[in-house]
C-alpha cells in the first residue's frame, strides 16, 4: 500500500506549503457537503491531502463542521494517514500557550453532534479504548522537535461543545478530571476516522490557559489568534517533514488502525439496509 497523508487543519492553518501538482478538488460525500473543496498534491514525494476544517474564512463553527462529510472525503481520496491540527487551550501550567501537544486520550463533552456513520439498519461498534494511532503519535511528535517546536507526547483533550469558551467552574471541574487540554472540534472526528479505518493522530496548538489561570486573564478571540499566527508557522513545519518520517510505502497498521471494522458490525447481512450500505462504500467498503 502507498502512504497518502490527510492533513485536517483547523482555526489558523488554512493552507500547507510546498505541495507540488497542488490543485484544488469537490469531493462528492453521501454524508453531506464537506467544510471545503480539498487541497491534493505530493509533498516530497508523499501524496496528500488538505482540508481546513472550518473552511476557508473561517465559515463553520465547531458544531457545524460536516465531520461525517469531511472523513469520507479523505478516505474516498485514499487517505492511510491523518493528522488533525487544531487550536487549544491548556489545564496544565507546564503545557504553555505556544506548546504543541500529542493527544492520545479524549474526554467527549459534545451533544449537538452526529458521531457514527452506522446506526439503525448497520450497526456497528468500534474500539476506541486507545482512540489514536501511536506510530502517527511518534511522527508527529519527531515532525515537531526537528521543527523548534515544545512538544509533549501524551495529554487527554476535553472536547467542549462551544462555541463558547468555559465557565471558571467548568475549567477548574476539567482539570480535576485530569484533562490536559480543552478543544472543540476533535469529536466526533477521532471515533468517526476509527470507524473509517484511518489511522489518526491530533496535534494540539495551545493558545492559552483557558480561565483556571489565576494570572491569565478569560479566554477571548484576540489572545487566541496572536498566538494562533505564531502556532500556525510551527504546524506547517511541522507538516513539511512528516513524508520523510511515514515514507511512500505503508505497511497494515501495527495497531490495527485499519482493521478497525473487522468485528465491528453486528448486523446480520440480510437485515442490513441497503441504502444505508450504498451510504458506507468507502468508509466500510472492506468489510462489506
Amino acid at each position: 500500500m502507498q502512504t497518502m497523508i490527510g492533513i485536517i487543519g483547523g482555526s489558523g492553518l488554512y493552507q500547507i506549503d510546498g505541495l507540488e501538482g497542488a490543485s484544488w478538488v469537490k469531493v462528492k460525500s453521501p454524508w453531506g457537503t464537506p467544510s471545503d473543496d480539498v487541497l491534493v498534491g505530493r509533498l516530497n514525494g508523499v501524496p496528500m491531502a488538505f482540508l481546513p476544517r472550518h473552511g476557508r474564512g473561517h465559515v463553520h463553527s465547531p458544531t457545524t463542521v460536516p465531520y461525517r462529510a469531511n472523513i469520507d472525503a479523505m478516505k474516498r481520496l485514499g487517505v492511510t494517514d491523518l493528522f488533525s491540527v487544531s487550536a487549544c487551550g491548556s489545564f496544565r501550567e507546564d503545557m504553555a500557550p505556544g506548546d504543541f501537544v500529542i493527544v492520545d486520550q479524549f474526554v467527549d463533552r459534545t451533544f449537538a453532534r452526529e458521531k457514527s456513520f452506522f446506526g439503525t439498519g448497520c450497526v456497528a461498534h468500534v474500539s476506541l479504548a486507545h482512540p489514536t494511532c501511536p506510530r502517527l503519535g511518534e511522527a508527529a511528535g519527531q515532525a515537531a522537535r526537528d521543527a523548534g517546536v515544545t512538544v509533549h507526547r501524551g495529554g487527554t483533550y476535553l472536547a467542549m461543545e462551544g462555541p463558547q469558551f468555559s465557565t471558571v467552574a467548568e475549567s477548574r471541574l476539567y482539570r480535576q478530571w485530569g484533562c490536559d487540554v480543552i478543544g472543540m472540534t476533535n469529536m466526533p472526528e477521532a471515533k468517526l476516522a476509527r470507524e473509517a479505518e484511518l489511522c489518526y493522530v491530533s496535534v494540539a496548538m495551545i493558545t492559552d490557559y483557558d480561565s483556571w489561570h489565576p494570572g491569565h486573564d478569560a479566554v477571548d478571540v484576540a489572545t487566541v489568534i496572536k498566538t494562533l499566527t505564531g502556532n500556525a508557522d510551527k504546524a506547517r513545519a511541522l507538516v513539511a517533514r512528516l513524508p520523510a518520517l511515514l515514507g511512500p510505502d505503508r505497511a497494515p497498521c501495527p495497531h490495527g488502525c485499519d482493521r478497525a471494522l473487522s468485528h465491528a458490525i453486528m448486523t446480520a447481512p440480510d437485515k442490513r439496509d441497503p441504502a444505508l450500505l450504498a451510504r458506507l462504500d468507502a468508509v466500510a467498503g472492506r468489510v462489506l
